[in-house]
């Protein structure tokens, strides 16, 4: 080869290299998405969201209000507005609802059968509330650690899930704050719908 086509080689290894480290242009911007979390006091919420953003447990408070957070992930920011799950808060859920593009809803699957049947009663008028019927929900039977805890068959027969949520889009998955990754794949599945939902109003 001679020494012109070897100088004509680095100079296009050099033109490549100067694209990649200097014309590469910032990074796509993450799509964000508004989601309201709701469940009953105790039902591990503002713990499952404080351990997805790597917050100190010892700072983590029970919400009595509502909190934000902004949950970051690979590909999607999820704007989390977490109601607190009190008796005189309840009542409340629905004037938060506007705006939200998705639903979280964490269940204590290891809690008393009377906790349980006002979560799933929680849940059922969540499901058909006008504002939040048609969204994507991804429902969260944690503390999947303790020893009371219901399976996800058992959860989705006792709260009649197959039924009630047909032609709906949901996700019903286990979680504990021992096991990250599983928690963490439950939400990649959600951003999924989330972003399945986007194209459908882009194709309308």
């Amino acid at each position: 080869m001679s020494d012109l086509r070897i100088t004509e080689a680095f100079l296009y290894m050099d033109y490549l290299c100067f694209r990649a480290l200097c014309c590469k242009g910032p990074p796509p911007a993450r799509p964000e998405y508004d989601l309201v979390c709701i469940g009953l006091t105790g039902s591990g919420k503002t713990s499952l969201l404080s351990k997805l953003c790597s917050e100190s447990p010892e700072n983590i408070v029970s919400t009595t209000g509502f909190s934000i957070k902004a949950v970051p992930f690979q590909n999607a920011i999820l704007n989390v507005k977490e109601l607190g799950g009190a008796d005189n808060i309840r009542k409340y859920w629905s004037r938060y609802y506007q705006g939200s593009q998705g639903v979280i809803f964490v269940l204590d699957s290891a809690s008393s059968e009377d906790d349980l049947e006002t979560a799933r009663n929680e849940l059922h008028s969540a499901l058909q509330h006008p504002q939040l019927c048609t969204l994507p929900f991804l429902i969260l039977a944690n503390h999947q650690d303790k020893p009371a805890a219901r399976s996800v068959q058992e959860v989705k027969k006792y709260f009649e899930l197959e039924p009630l949520a047909r032609g709906k889009r949901w996700i019903l998955q286990p979680c504990s704050l021992d096991d990250m990754e599983a928690l963490k794949d439950s939400f990649s599945q959600l951003i999924n719908l989330l972003e399945e939902k986007d194209h459908e109003a882009v194709r309308m």
